[in-house]
């Protein structure tokens, strides 16, 4: 593959189709792939499966997910005829740090422990071996922790001194209502905890349902305050504070 260049794939899309930064993004990138969560990043599968049958796509198996999103995934997976790369956390650090701080800490001492183990540092060692990775970060997410969201932009968190890592944000600039009028529209698969008042979900402890006129994401570690709720798989597109 010839060197990327950035500045010229952001001028030649514009940051409100999503589905062409998906297409384009692959025709970029042989070694790309969807970073899938169990929740409305099955738009991303939908436009990338519209445009080349054989996608790369993988998700998170913290542990710790409820089963409806085991359910889900599985779902997604056969609707789409695809194979999803399952990554799961190492297991002798996960056995210690159970061992010593039982299966709950978080609720003690933040979350970010823990998400540490389970999602970033399985995402890392993927990473490793991708050149790209397509995203359903959305600026209207985290408002308060997430800074300007570019559609396409060079991964500061995951690239290393050896190797630039590129990430892809179609859904950018996309609000929850057009996620929903997008899955309405196309009859596309949804986690069913999304009917029972779910909106931004994570793992089963750390996720309930909203109330009305709450923000999505206050169902993610309520515990906290809101500029903790992140676990860390964008941290290159946070809003810097003292504590960063």
């Amino acid at each position: 593959m010839s060197a990327f260049d950035l500045a010229s794939f952001i001028a030649n899309n514009k940051e409100d189709e999503a589905q062409k930064i998906i297409h384009n993004a692959m025709k970029e990138f042989d070694n790309i792939a969807i970073s899938f969560s169990g929740a409305e990043d099955v738009i991303l599968i939908d436009m990338a499966v519209k445009a080349k049958k054989d996608i790369k796509v993988f998700s998170l198996d913290t542990g710790r997910l409820h089963a409806e999103t085991y359910r889900f995934i599985e779902q997604v997976r056969k609707h789409y005829k695809i194979n999803i790369d399952i990554l799961s956390p190492d297991r002798e650090a996960l056995e210690n740090f159970t061992r010593e701080k039982g299966l709950f800490s978080f609720f003690e001492d933040g979350h970010k422990e823990c998400c540490g183990i389970r999602k970033v540092q399985p995402l890392k060692r993927k990473l490793a071996t991708l050149d790209a990775w397509i995203t359903g970060q959305r600026k209207d997410q985290s408002p308060g922790t997430r800074n300007v969201l570019a559609f396409a932009e060079k991964d500061s968190a995951f690239s290393t001194d050896k190797k630039d890592l590129f990430k892809f944000n179609p859904l950018a600039n996309w609000s929850s209502e057009d996620v929903w009028n997008y899955i309405k529209m196309f009859d596309v698969p949804y986690n069913e905890l999304h009917l029972k008042g779910f909106t931004s979900i994570g793992c089963e402890p750390c996720t309930r349902p909203i109330l009305p006129n709450q923000h999505e994401r206050e169902g993610r570690w309520w515990w906290e305050e809101s500029e903790h709720k992140e676990c860390g798989l964008h941290i290159g597109n946070l809003i810097p504070t003292a504590q960063q």
